[in-house]
């Protein structure tokens, strides 16, 4: 576990001050992954929670690292960095915007093993969530990690969903679970110009390109496939 050293000593944080920044941040942390549904907290956020009453530089750095530290050590939990992405049809030919700060957010995951926490720690309530994310990432990762609203909600309709609906027996209000997924960091969506007007595109966002869930994602769809030759098998 990290301790009071040098490095905050030379910037004139006192060992106490340290422990309440630390503190601070990983009730932060905590409370706005429970309050937002797991929707990723913003480096910019915390770095504007510590600088509140500092004005060192490296203050930040040295606080986020040593309560990434003790948030594993003492809870159990990863607090993974994320890189935004843009999407595709911006990369190309535009300044950066944004600092480094400004780009990474984060996300906790737990550090179980996925049978033990399936098993003990998930939340049920949640499961129809986690099947509707991987459903939708899988459709628009075999889409080549790009697909139009439109194309989106012709391959959900065939699943039952429809996104008029406000009022479905699990999700609720469909569209708004699907804009769920773009504040999660599933996906990101961004209206282009096509053929016949304007057109919302969603593509795969940082999350969803995360090699954890990559990983996933590959082993989900090809049960999904060795279940279909099965079926058509028999």
């Amino acid at each position: 576990m990290a301790t009071y050293n040098e490095e905050y000593s030379q910037i004139g944080v006192s060992r106490e001050e340290k422990d309440k920044l630390v503190g601070e941040v990983i009730r932060f942390v905590l409370f706005k992954t429970h309050q937002n549904s797991g929707c990723p907290i913003k480096r910019e956020e915390l770095t504007q929670l510590i600088t509140k009453n500092y004005r060192q530089r490296s203050l930040p750095a040295l606080v986020i690292n040593e309560a990434r530290e003790k948030i594993s050590n003492i809870f159990g939990y990863e607090m993974k960095e994320l890189q935004r992405s843009r999407p595709a049809s911006n990369k190309q030919g535009r300044a950066p915007q944004q600092s480094a700060v400004e780009a990474k957010s984060y996300i906790v995951l737990s550090q179980l093993p996925a049978d033990i926490y399936t098993k003990y720690i998930e939340d049920k309530k949640t499961s129809h969530m986690t099947g509707f994310t991987f459903v939708v990432i899988s459709i628009v990762h075999l889409a080549g990690g790009k697909i139009s609203e439109e194309n989106l909600w012709h391959h959900l309709r065939r699943l039952g969903l429809n996104e008029s609906d406000e009022n479905n027996a699990v999700f609720g209000n469909t569209k708004q679970t699907l804009e769920m997924l773009v504040h999660q960091r599933y996906l990101q969506k961004e209206k282009v110009n096509g053929p016949e007007g304007n057109i919302i595109m969603y593509e795969l966002a940082e999350r969803a390109l995360d090699e954890s869930i990559a990983e996933k994602l590959k082993d989900y769809i090809g049960q999904v496939v060795s279940n279909d030759t099965a079926a058509e098998a028999d």
